[in-house]
């Protein structure tokens, strides 16, 4: 991993880049990683609003949506008529389509100069190099991993929070999925290297750290270690300086009781957890080829309230999957009511070319799956909003956020996450805060998704998180660098929130 800190001097700029991305959070850490590599080779981001205004333009892809490929061409479409005005201009496409369509792209969109997969993202500075030079499309797709992500140079935005990559891939056959076909068998990484990278970056000024993985707690299983998830865990309680840890995402089949005893055990493991259900009906969990039943899935729910009563619980369901009836759909509905998730991302089936589950029988009609999700959706709403007026009286830690409170000027407030990762919107103090800083607030009102602090601010504790952010916008921009940190579109807003990705969906 690289950093600014120790890079040799800047080389010269060679253009500038735009990294446009799609999907999960898997998807926004390798773009991470693009940025980085990028600046690493000379360029330099495009200020924002470029709309492909870039002299390099990539596409980091999803393939987990039926339309993903329609999305793609669309905006590749719209790029053309630049690109022949410029011709110097260059475009990429990486990730999970990439990896599935391979040379379809460059025969319906023959003005892209580069094509790699998810396994060979180190190898686009080299490959926009070779197809500069050689003046010809450069399809490179790896079948295993090269590289792992971590091992690569990284722009990261933010001073205070960051990804963590444990493991890529995934062991599981879910029908709906594609994943596993396009990320590969699940590769751990050793825990000691992990460990580096978070304390490298907490030696950096970054307060919060989420360990990610396409089925982040099956890790161990490459490693033949069933606990190693919760050993990880604990090792990060003993980094000095590093106040929050969460994790994304796990799974019900994996997710055992020395998992939970590690998340209540270590104060600095967040109380927040996202376990996704996708059906709460045993038979279409068993058509989804997932390895838990309903009861066994609200066991977990019940064991981790118990170790851990203010828990926020989040989840991924799916509906409209095929051969779904309405008594099915009830027994979502049952679970839904029986474990008060404090949010849901929800999905409406849709074919992914490739998955079992897109040739199955039973394809349930559009309006009928659109009717299922609009009742699913009002009563998640409710139970939200329910839960988060438990939270009214409470007094919270917020970290302070960067970028979360659309209303924020408007309304002189400031935003941060609670513990359990809700956002909570408080007054502005008098006294200065800095993103990565931790206020003290009491919440006086709750709104289905976000909470409020009117009263006035109880206390302000500046951190080496706020010291890290401050000086990272004090200092002059940087021709060629590459920063730790994280875009603010994954950490510290809800991690979930990919509602296009593989992630969420596929669990």
């Amino acid at each position: 991993m690289t950093s600014s800190s120790d890079r040799s001097p800047a080389v010269d700029v060679k253009g500038t880049y735009e990294v446009r991305t799609y999907g999960c959070q898997m998807n926004v850490h390798d773009s991470e990683r693009l940025s980085g590599l990028l600046e690493d080779a000379g360029y330099v981001r495009a200020p924002e609003g470029s709309d492909g205004d870039a002299d390099v333009v990539v596409f980091n892809t999803c393939a987990v949506r039926e339309n993903a490929d329609n999305k793609l061409y669309g905006n590749l479409g719209r790029l053309a008529p630049m690109k022949t005005k410029r011709p110097g201009m260059q475009i990429a496409v990486g990730g999970c389509l990439a990896q599935k369509d391979r040379d379809t792209i460059v025969k319906k969109a023959p003005w892209v100069d580069v094509v790699f997969g998810t396994h060979n993202i180190g190898k686009l500075p080299v490959l926009l190099e070779r197809a500069r030079i050689q003046e010809e499309a450069q399809i490179e797709i790896a079948e295993s991993l090269e590289a792992f992500p971590s091992t690569l140079p990284t722009r990261r935005e933010s001073a205070y929070a960051a990804w963590v990559s444990i493991s890529v891939g995934c062991n599981n056959t879910c029908t709906f999925c594609i994943v596993p076909a396009l990320r590969g068998k699940e590769e751990d990484r050793r825990p000691g290297d992990i460990l580096a990278e978070v304390e490298a970056l907490v030696a950096e000024g970054v307060s919060e750290i989420t360990l990610l993985g396409q089925n982040v707690n099956a890790y161990g299983s490459d490693l033949g270690d069933r606990e190693a998830f919760s050993k990880l865990l604990r090792a990060c309680g003993q980094i000095e300086g590093l106040e929050r840890v969460r994790f994304t995402s796990p799974h019900p089949r994996d997710f055992t009781d020395d998992v939970i005893a590690a998340m209540a055990e270590t104060p600095n493991v967040m109380p927040q957890l996202h376990m996704p259900l996708q059906s709460g009906s045993d038979p279409i969990l068993k058509a989804m080829r997932r390895s838990y039943r309903q009861d066994r899935f609200l066991g977990i729910i019940e064991k981790v309230r118990a170790a851990i009563p203010h828990a926020a619980i989040s989840t991924d369901i799916i509906v409209g999957f095929p051969g779904e009836t309405e008594e099915d759909f009830q027994q979502t509905m049952h679970v839904v009511r029986e474990a008060r998730f404090a949010n849901a991302f929800t999905f409406q089936y849709s074919k992914r070319p490739g998955t079992p589950a897109a040739d199955m029988e039973g394809q349930i009609a559009k309006e009928v799956v659109q009717d299922r999700y609009m009742r699913l959706v009002a009563l998640q709403e409710e139970i939200s909003w329910e839960e988060n007026k438990k939270q009214v009286g409470r007094t919270l830690e917020v970290m302070v956020a960067e970028g979360e409170g659309r209303k924020d000027g408007a309304t002189h407030r400031l935003s941060g996450r609670a513990p359990d990762n809700r956002l909570v919107h408080f007054t502005k103090p008098e006294e200065e805060v800095r993103p990565g800083d931790v206020v003290t607030v009491d919440i006086t009102y709750a709104a289905p998704h976000h909470l409020l602090a009117e009263g006035p601010t109880l206390t302000v504790r500046r951190t080496r998180a706020g010291d890290a952010w401050e000086k990272r916008n004090a200092a002059p921009a940087q021709p060629a660098g590459v920063m730790l940190g994280i875009p603010t579109l994954g950490v510290p807003a809800p991690l979930p929130a990919a509602t296009s990705g593989c992630a969420a969906p596929q669990g």
